[in-house]
């Protein structure tokens, strides 16, 4: 019978050891302090994370943050030394390291602690600005002016138990009153710098084209000099070679000049030639080959040898007009024999010509007609 009254009163006593062990412990984590008061004062602090003790139903524990915290002004007006308003974005980061402070002064609240950072820090941008014209916080005074405020807002702020760690100015623009007329002044500058390097490079390429010009005429006069001498002395060597290859065979060289005059006139399929059948045009037209003249072979060996020459001729010809152009510095000018001797080549020439057959004249004549 005693057992069985004895439970409950153990019981009782268990549950009553097991709250007064749990009002008695308390835990801080890595992310945050813990300041202990008895009856409003306070007793102890913990800013270490870890498994701590205190009076039950008598001692009150108060947790605050211990992280890095950040705390935002936006959109604050501010008038610089020059007069003008301009519109600031700035923050802060703080850290509560006086706990005793900080529970004397703003009473453990973080926001009643911000209340006191919002009145600082819009007084000492207030003040920075006003120390300074607009241009500064768009060079390097601007890090100058971050760092001043950070001293400032540290200095102040310690004795509410918070140090500053860093101030940061996120935006400083003009406002809508002024934001106009400075920015017709600034378009107005940048359109006259614009006009005036333009005008300046419109002359610099007048002047580069102008010269280019110069330049490009003098280089195709040049190279048409040469050109003309250069056909000149071919033309030259060309009659010359005409000439050996008359003077070897004469009616052979005929019939080759027939052959040439049938070939110009009757490329064409389209093109119709009304002559008389003994026509000197179709002398060469005989039966079984009659009319065809005949050459040694002595003679035909030469005659291939001089259109070989020929060939070459032509191709130096061509080089020789190539080097010119590509440098017009080059003396084309023939000299004086070369004149001379190209005279007496062109003389030849014109007296071979002279020679030629009158049917091979009829079919030159002919194909120049066609």
């Amino acid at each position: 019978m005693m057992n069985r009254l004895l439970l409950p009163v153990i019981a009782i006593v268990l549950a009553v050891v097991a709250i007064v062990v749990t009002l008695s412990v308390y835990v801080v984590n890595q992310r945050e302090q813990a300041i202990v008061t008895r009856f409003g004062a306070i007793v102890s602090t913990a800013s270490s994370p870890g498994l701590y003790f205190k009076v039950p139903f008598i001692d009150n524990v108060q947790l605050v943050e211990k992280r890095l915290l950040r705390y935002d002004l936006d959109d604050i007006t501010v008038q610089v030394s020059d007069g003008r308003f301009y519109i600031v974005d700035a923050f802060l980061t703080y850290k509560i390291t006086d706990l005793e402070a900080f529970r004397r002064s703003v009473l453990g609240s973080t926001n009643l602690a911000e209340q006191r950072i919002d009145t600082r820090f819009n007084t000492v941008l207030r003040d920075i600005y006003g120390k300074r014209s607009f241009e500064a916080a768009l060079s390097v005074q601007r890090t100058e002016m971050m760092e001043e405020a950070r001293d400032i807002l540290r200095s102040e702020l310690s004795d509410i138990g918070i140090t500053v760690e860093d101030v940061r100015i996120v935006r400083t623009d003009l406002n809508p009153q002024v934001s106009q007329q400075t920015f017709d002044r600034m378009s107005a500058e940048r359109l006259a710098e614009a006009a005036l390097s333009r005008a300046s490079g419109q002359e610099k390429a007048q002047a580069i084209r102008a010269a280019a010009n110069r330049q490009a005429i003098s280089i195709v006069a040049e190279a048409s000099r040469i050109s003309e001498i250069l056909r000149g002395e071919g033309d030259a060597e060309r009659n010359r070679i005409f000439a050996e290859a008359y003077s070897l065979d004469p009616e052979f060289f005929a019939f080759y000049r027939s052959l040439q005059a049938y070939r110009q006139s009757l490329a064409n399929s389209n093109t119709g030639l009304v002559l008389s059948p003994d026509s000197e045009f179709f002398k060469f037209f005989g039966d079984a080959g009659q009319g065809v003249p005949l050459t040694s072979p002595d003679v035909a060996r030469q005659m291939v040898e001089a259109a070989a020459a020929d060939a070459q001729a032509a191709e130096a010809a061509s080089a020789l007009d190539a080097a010119a152009i590509a440098d017009p510095n080059v003396d084309a000018a023939p000299s004086a024999d070369a004149a001379a001797n190209d005279n007496a080549v062109v003389n030849g020439a014109a007296q071979t010509d002279a020679a030629v057959p009158a049917a091979d004249q009829d079919a030159n004549a002919t194909a120049t007609a066609q």
